[in-house]
């Protein structure tokens, strides 16, 4: 599989924003031509699937710029660097901070690559279990959110009818109803 592999010649960050870079690699291809590759960085993130005792699940309805609507899904957000050895406390400020709920437990679900031949980043998903509405939230300046409770069977009909497209939610409901459930 040697023969398949890119040789990075050099690289550069093009672009800086808050919450991401855009690098710009010189890559040589296999044949030996050289190349550019453009890709986005962006830290690791956490994502929570949060049941509460009763067995429903805490999602939220957030604005989400790029594609121009409400999206509901699951509580999500960058691994800050005081997380970076902690993952599972990097889930509990999360969800605390974006819908005030506090969980008595995580379990790891998954790691993914959710979009590698474009940005490196990685989303490490969480079953969050016994949360309870006893946080504060903490909302970033830039995050319209607003918090709901509903049935996992609901989302997870919905996720399966196509209803909620946002691939985390999707990614964390299906690896949950195929692992865990």
């Amino acid at each position: 599989m040697d023969d398949l592999v890119w040789e990075t010649t050099g690289t550069e960050i093009d672009y800086r924003c808050p919450g991401f870079d855009v690098r710009r690699d010189d890559v040589r291809f296999p044949d030996g031509t050289d190349g550019e590759f453009h890709y986005v960085e962006e830290p690791p993130a956490v994502v929570v699937l949060p049941f509460t005792p009763a067995g429903d699940v805490v999602v939220i309805d957030e604005w989400r710029q790029a594609v121009g609507r409400l999206n509901r899904g699951l509580p999500a957000g960058t691994v800050e660097p005081d997380d970076a050895d902690d993952l599972e406390r990097a889930a509990a400020r999360e969800l605390g901070e974006e819908t005030g709920y506090v969980a008595d437990a995580f379990e790891h679900l998954i790691s993914v690559e959710p979009a590698n031949g474009l940005l490196d980043a990685v989303h490490h998903h969480f079953v969050a279990t016994g949360c309870e509405p006893t946080a504060d939230r903490n909302l970033d300046h830039n995050e319209s959110i607003a918090v709901d409770v509903v049935p996992y069977d609901q989302l997870l009909a919905e996720v399966v009818d196509g209803e909620r497209p946002d691939g985390r939610t999707v990614t964390a409901v299906t690896q949950y109803e195929l692992t865990r459930r």
